[in-house]
């Protein structure tokens, strides 16, 4: 669907609903990590890329303070007081809009309520960060509509904010922070300790591809915050030999070795997939521009290794869909992407191989496990803003 035809199937989605059309439109990205799986709330590196499927938000000022707010793609619609905002059981999705709206008040801004439709290209619950897309396209929302300044940064954070305490998942500031500063051609090798980016080319052979095995991941019921646990845990009891350790990010290997018999099993086994992945955000950065495909295979190879053995973030459907992946034509390198429990992985491959290669792993999926996958090509797209000045 080119941009025009969306455009004016959510404004007539839009009178239909609202009654009169939206005075803004605003959109975020999506993501896919490249390589840093759970390196981002360790205060690692990762190597990140916002994408060109992404999240629209059409919205018109309200006078009563209240917002109300439906989607095209998803159940439900919800209405709600920015004087007393809650979590919704009934449309779950919702409580993306309020931790927006409740992490600006919490900062002491003043919100005026909005009538808002959401239309999205990222698949949802796949690992693409489409909750992330949600929030920072409301929160620009709320800006517009109120008045507000916030720059770049402080968006994204806002935006962590909102994941962290009011929909209740410990993410670190990845999701987010790609969404704001996505750069277009490039993908963004993120210090999420800073946290600061510098753009990485991809060479020109590659292309980034989505497989998305459709098997859902609900973070809140998974053992995401167990595993950010272990690795927190790990640093405490390495930060006694080690003053100098803030977070694992700050420990090399050696550490590690020296002290891993003082770690429980499970944690010692965390962190080392935390330690080695580091290493390997910084190789792959320095590796992309250049496309050497042996170490592109090694370095993906490694990190979907760790993440099944050691971090444990495996799922039968990506197992199912890495083995279509690597008996597909073009294929160069392929690992998981987002947290794991299921959703996508992510694969790199030949430029002129994308089509026979989403035709082989779409057949060797469904052969294998009975379902259908989805495998797109992506590329990397801006970060968010009004779609008027995204063109």
């Amino acid at each position: 669907m080119d941009k025009r035809t969306r455009r004016d199937l959510v404004e007539r989605a839009f009178v239909a609903r609202f009654g009169g059309p939206p005075s803004d439109w605003l959109r975020a990205p999506g993501r896919v990590d490249l390589m840093g799986s759970h390196t981002d709330y360790n205060e690692g590196h990762v190597l990140t890329m916002s994408i060109d499927r992404d999240t629209w938000l059409a919205v018109r000022p309200r006078p009563d303070r209240r917002v109300a707010v439906a989607s095209l793609d998803l159940p439900g619609a919800a209405e709600f007081s920015l004087d007393a905002i809650d979590h919704d059981r009934e449309v779950p999705w919702s409580d993306y809009v309020r931790g927006a709206a409740r992490v600006l008040i919490d900062a002491g801004r003043e919100l005026v309520g909005f009538d808002g439709l959401l239309h999205s290209t990222i698949p949802f619950g796949s690992g693409l960060s489409s909750s992330a897309a949600i929030e920072i396209a409301t929160l620009l929302a709320f800006a517009g509509t109120s008045g507000i300044s916030l720059d770049r940064l402080h968006l994204a954070e806002l935006g962590q904010q909102a994941e962290n305490m009011f929909v209740g998942i410990s993410c670190g500031i990845l999701d987010q922070y790609t969404s704001v500063f996505g750069t277009a051609g490039h993908a963004l090798l993120l210090d999420c300790r800073e946290p600061s980016s510098r753009p990485v080319v991809l060479a020109p052979h590659l292309v980034t591809v989505v497989c998305d095995t459709r098997a859902e991941r609900h973070l809140a019921a998974t053992g995401y915050g167990e595993r950010r646990a272990d690795c927190e845990a790990g640093v405490a009891i390495l930060r006694v030999h080690e003053p100098g350790v803030r977070a694992l990010r700050d420990v090399s290997p050696a550490m590690l070795t020296a002290h891993e018999a003082e770690l429980p099993g499970r944690v010692a086994r965390r962190c080392r997939f935390i330690i080695e992945e580091e290493a390997r955000v910084l190789q792959l950065a320095e590796t992309l521009p250049h496309g050497n495909r042996g170490t592109l295979a090694a370095l993906f190879g490694a990190s979907y290794d760790g993440a099944t053995r050691l971090f444990e973030i495996g799922a039968p459907a990506t197992a199912a869909m890495h083995e279509a992946m690597i008996g597909a034509p073009g294929f160069i390198a392929g690992r998981q992407a987002g947290a794991g429990f299921g959703g996508c992985l992510v694969a790199l491959v030949e430029r002129e191989a994308v089509a026979p290669f989403a035709a082989h792993v779409e057949r060797a999926y469904a052969a294998a496990t009975g379902s259908e996958a989805h495998v797109f090509a992506v590329a990397a797209a801006q970060g968010a803003g009004s779609i008027e000045e995204d063109g």
